[in-house]
C-alpha cells in the first residue's frame, strides 16, 4: 500500500497543475494537436482521476512548489529522509482511518444482521437450523437432495438486507455449476436441505458468510446475506469431470 501512495504523490504535480492556478489568473487551454499533447493530456487525465485516495490529504500550494523547485533546478528544502518520513506518516494515518472505517462498518453490519435474524426467525415459514441458518421453502423440488461433495448447478439471486442486488445468474441468463465444498458455508449447508427442482430462500448469518472480510466492492464485513436458490441438477460424476 505504502509504493501505491508514494506513486499517487508523484504524479500528484502533473495532474494538479491547472488547479494551482490562482482564480483571477485561469490557465490558457492547450492545444490537442500534436501527437506529445494528446498524451500528455491523457497521462494527465490518467494521474488526476489516481488522487482521489490522497487528494484530502496534499496541500496544493506545497505541491505546486516541490514541483517548480525540481523543473527549475532549485534547492529542495526537505532532503530525501525528511520526505520519506512524511511520505510513510501520512500513509501510516490512512491506513490508520481505513483500519477505523472498516470496524465501525463490520459494527454496524453484525448489529445489523443480527437484528434482521431475530425478526425474521419468528416470521411464517422460516426455519432456523442449529448453525443459524434460516431457510424458507418457497416451492418443494421431487427429486434427490446433493452431499457435501456434490456437485450442482443451480439459479440463483443474493441481495444485501436493503434489497440491492449483489449477484444474479438469472441477470446473465446463464445457470451456475459448482461443487458444494467450494462455496460459503451457508451455501454448502442451505442446498443439502433442497430436493432437485425446489426453490428456497436463505437467509445467511455472516458467520456462514464472509465474515468479516466482506467480498468485493458491494458485500461489506459482516453482512448478513439474502439468497433465493433454485436447484436445478446434481451432476453425474462423469458430467462434473468433464
Amino acid at each position: 500500500m505504502l509504493q501505491k501512495y508514494r506513486l499517487l504523490a508523484l504524479c500528484a504535480g502533473a495532474s494538479l497543475l491547472f488547479a494551482c492556478a490562482k482564480p483571477e489568473e485561469p490557465a490558457a487551454p492547450v492545444e490537442l494537436t500534436t501527437d506529445a499533447q494528446k498524451f500528455g493530456y491523457a497521462i494527465g487525465v490518467d494521474l488526476g482521476n489516481s488522487l482521489e485516495p490522497v487528494v484530502a490529504h496534499v496541500d496544493v500550494a506545497a505541491l505546486k512548489q516541490g514541483l517548480d523547485d525540481v523543473s527549475s533546478g532549485a534547492e529542495i528544502r526537505l532532503d530525501d529522509a525528511a520526505r520519506e518520513e512524511i511520505k510513510n506518516a501520512v500513509s501510516q494515518k490512512m491506513q490508520e482511518a481505513q483500519i477505523r472505517e472498516r470496524d465501525a462498518a463490520a459494527a454496524a453490519g453484525a448489529a445489523e444482521g443480527e437484528k434482521f435474524l431475530a425478526e425474521n426467525a419468528t416470521k411464517e415459514g422460516v426455519q432456523t437450523t442449529d448453525s443459524g441458518l434460516q431457510y424458507k421453502v418457497i416451492t418443494e423440488g421431487d427429486g434427490p437432495s446433493p452431499g457435501a461433495d456434490d456437485e450442482v448447478t443451480v439459479h440463483y439471486v443474493g441481495t444485501l438486507l436493503n434489497g440491492e442486488e449483489f449477484d444474479s445468474s438469472i441477470a446473465r441468463g446463464q445457470p451456475v455449476t459448482f461443487p458444494l465444498s467450494n462455496v460459503i458455508a451457508g451455501w454448502t449447508e442451505g442446498v443439502q436441505l433442497m430436493k432437485t427442482g425446489g426453490k428456497y430462500q436463505f437467509f445467511i448469518p455472516a458467520a456462514l458468510a464472509y465474515g468479516d472480510r466482506g467480498a468485493g466492492a458491494k458485500i461489506g464485513p459482516n453482512q448478513t446475506l439474502i439468497f433465493e436458490v433454485e436447484l436445478l441438477a446434481i451432476n453425474e460424476p462423469e458430467a462434473a469431470a468433464k
